[in-house]
């Protein structure tokens, strides 16, 4: 759970808003590990949350809690008795790698104002992780059934994705006991196995072009620069085993989602060459074989260049209900496109007909209601599913837009953090095409 405020969700009121007008502001930070700060979460990453917080909001505004070891309830509830005493009317928690689970009801139980949690997982460190609160009680949950989905994220399936050799396998560690959900948090493990951290030596003083590097700096005056740290791609094993629960959850509702690469780079497939039976038959997960077999040739001709490409993943959602999602701040589609969004790599979301909405007509772009055996339907779905920020019955249907992968071989011209020019050309194993492996995230 990242950055998320226990804000009334109708209000939408921000962190910021909240902040700053609380009254002699004292935020209290709490980390939650099974190991001390120097060994499992660092000194510095610690630092830069508090000093994140204390540039923000001014000197004094930030306490420090002094429990260094928080793996239970009873020290969570020690932890923010601590705070309490200290004055704080704020609290940010910080979730390490192997944090333990920490229920929204507990610290609503102990702690009155604004909560956040801040998870904590990068490419190179011990491994990553995720915790699930909300999930009911006495669903069927195995290992394998977050590992079917984990098996599509993870690297090395083809010769285009990168080499690192993970198997990425998930280790559940709470909130399921002999098969079942008991209704707790579920917290889950994937431990980095094949971490090369030497291979990004050259570019621990460089800004490479296209990642976040100059942007890390900015903002906490130091960055992590092996594989990109927690804005690695290998952030999203949370959201797949996480999503392998919520997509176990729908079925039990017999909602069912098809995701797939609609293009590669240039290669399109129209909708009328779909054939949803190819998806998982070829390695770009494209719903047509002559397709694949084109974006094949284009992607191996970027590779012999040292250079990527993007594409596009498109998702279909049937049976939803028609009434899901909130008329102004919380419309249906407005929560897909922050979700889909906040993934790495993409730069845009469509639904329905998205951008090409723009230079449609009202009396093309309007979908005609009709009745068929007794229920409201649409003869058309240029809207994609949602109407005034709510699900309109019909299938859902959204695109999101992945770039090309920053990390080429190519060199390129950037500057370093002593404001030099020079050329760079980055090292390691990367994906020609997150694509593939972004269709099932």
């Amino acid at each position: 759970m990242e950055s998320r405020s226990n804000v009334n969700k109708q209000d939408k009121e921000s962190e910021d808003f909240i902040m700053s007008n609380m009254p002699e502001l004292k935020i209290g930070v709490v980390a939650v590990s099974r190991d001390c700060f120097p060994e499992s979460l660092s000194v510095n990453r610690r630092k830069a949350l508090i000093d994140a917080y204390t540039k923000k909001y001014g000197e004094g505004t930030v306490y420090e809690c002094p429990i260094c070891i928080v793996e239970s309830e009873i020290h969570m509830v020690q932890a923010l008795e601590d705070v309490k005493k200290a004055g704080c009317n704020a609290l940010v928690v910080y979730l390490g790698n192997f944090g333990p689970e920490i229920s929204e009801t507990l610290l609503a139980k102990h702690f009155d104002g604004p909560k956040m949690f801040v998870a904590a997982a990068e490419s190179h460190g011990p491994g990553v992780g995720v915790v699930i609160d909300g999930c009911p009680a006495g669903i069927p949950l195995s290992e394998q059934d977050i590992q079917q989905f984990l098996d599509r994220r993870k690297p090395g399936q083809s010769k285009y994705t990168t080499k690192r050799n993970e198997s990425d396998s998930v280790e559940i560690l709470s909130g399921v006991f002999e098969g079942t959900t008991t209704g707790t948090p579920i917290s889950l493990l994937v431990r980095n196995q094949d971490q090369r951290s030497r291979d990004y030596g050259n570019i621990a003083t460089s800004y490479r072009p296209g990642h976040a590097d100059y942007c890390f700096d900015q903002k906490y005056g130091f960055r992590d620069y092996r594989g990109g740290g927690r804005s690695s791609g290998r952030e999203t094993i949370g959201r797949v085993a996480a999503g392998a629960i919520a997509s176990k959850l729908l079925g039990e509702l017999g909602i069912v989602l098809t995701t797939y690469a609609k293009s590669i780079g240039p290669v399109t497939v129209a909708e009328a060459d779909y054939d949803f039976t190819e998806i998982t038959n070829n390695s770009f997960y494209l719903p047509n074989k002559d397709a694949a077999e084109k974006a094949a040739e284009y992607v191996s001709t970027l590779m012999e260049q040292m250079d990527s490409c993007g594409g596009l993943i498109e998702c279909r959602v049937d049976h939803l209900p028609a009434g899901l999602g909130e008329p102004v701040f919380d419309k249906l589609d407005a929560l897909l496109a922050q979700a889909i969004m906040s993934i790495g790599a993409v730069k845009g979301v469509e639904i329905g007909d998205g951008f090409q909405s723009a230079s449609s007509t009202g009396s093309t772009n309007n979908d005609p209601f009709c009745m068929q055996q007794g229920q409201v339907m649409k003869t058309s779905n240029h809207s994609g599913g949602t109407l005034g920020g709510m699900s309109d019955g019909s299938q859902l249907i959204l695109r999101a837009a992945i770039k090309p992968t920053p990390s080429i071989s190519q060199m390129q011209h950037t500057v370093n953090n002593s404001g030099e020019e020079i050329e760079l050309s980055i090292h390691g194993r990367h994906d020609p095409i997150i694509v593939p492996r972004a269709v099932v995230v």
